[in-house]
């Protein structure tokens, strides 16, 4: 159908939603934007098989979202989706705006300092109130650095690399 490099994972199946097909979703970003813009989606089932879908409807709900994909009409289709995820193509994601990434472009890029001490790669992403906190891995620690201006300096996609100033004390914890 498709290359594995191509897709982008964006839910989680977690149940169902009414009688009626509709599928309960773990939002991987919190953001429905690219979904409710995209026609299709494909699916993953708990065994790998991969099938392409015309989405339905789309909508928020509880920190994930509530999709109906064609095909899907009754509660007995969809029971045993549970565990099934999601994906977009690429191609079907907007470009992001100078400066910003998407997450996949994120976890990987291996983290040093402006000093030159590598510090590990980024393993994770998640959400705060105000901005993201990018998960670095390193050899005997993990640390915590969030994705604001005064502390990234750098992100070299490319390249596989991000350049940070630590705040003081931001590496001690």
């Amino acid at each position: 159908m498709t290359d594995q490099d191509e897709l982008v994972p964006v839910g989680k199946i977690i149940g169902t939603h009414g009688i009626k097909g509709l599928l309960k979703v773990y939002s991987y970003s919190g953001n429905i934007e690219s979904l409710q813009a995209a026609a299709t989606v494909l699916l993953k089932e708990k065994n790998g098989r991969l099938s392409e879908h015309i989405i339905k409807s789309v909508s928020a709900h509880a920190g994930g979202f509530i999709i109906g994909l064609d095909n899907f009409v009754d509660i007995n289709q969809v029971l045993s989706m549970t565990g099934s995820e999601l994906y977009l193509k690429l191609s079907q994601l907007p470009v992001p705006d100078e400066g910003e990434y998407y997450w996949r472009d994120i976890i990987g890029l291996a983290v040093c300092t402006d000093q030159g001490l590598e510090l590990g790669t980024v393993v994770d992403i998640f959400e705060t109130g105000s901005s993201d906190i990018y998960v670095v891995r390193g050899a005997s620690k993990e640390y915590l650095i969030p994705a604001i201006a005064d502390v990234i300096t750098l992100i070299d996609v490319p390249g596989k690399k991000m350049i940070i100033t630590p705040l003081d004390g931001l590496l001690d914890l």
